[in-house]
């Protein structure tokens, strides 16, 4: 049985960090891209960033780059999401993907095969 559980998130001040954690198990990830995905009550679920489990190569939502990082921990079967200098805008449940096509490359949710229950991240001002 496939499982992506997230952990990490919790209320934190403007300016803070948070790192997110995404266990994957239940099969191979290796051909797969993995990715962040956030949402707020009432709004569609807006793209984060995305990972390359095999190569590592990255990609990021305008709004988090510079800010977030995506990273992989093969060994862990683990994805992270380090979240830095936080603002209240990016209170959201943050939900982890896995895709084994192209589309969470751009930003596509539409392909996603799995998703983790989700984990919510509020930033206080």
């Amino acid at each position: 049985q496939v499982q992506l559980v997230e952990s990490g998130g919790g209320l934190v001040q403007a300016g803070g960090s948070l790192r997110l954690s995404c266990a994957a198990s239940g099969r191979t990830f290796s051909n797969y891209a993995m990715g962040w995905f956030r949402q707020v009550p009432g709004k569609e679920r807006e793209f984060v960033a995305a990972i390359s489990w095999s190569a590592g190569i990255t990609y990021y939502a305008d709004s988090v780059k510079g800010r977030f990082t995506i990273s992989r921990d093969s060994a862990k079967n683990t994805v992270y999401l380090q979240m830095n200098s936080l603002k209240p805008e990016d209170t959201a449940d943050y939900y982890c993907a896995a895709d084994d096509g192209l589309g969470l490359y751009s930003g596509s949710y539409s392909g996603v095969d799995y998703w983790g229950r989700g984990t919510q991240v509020t930033v206080s001002s």
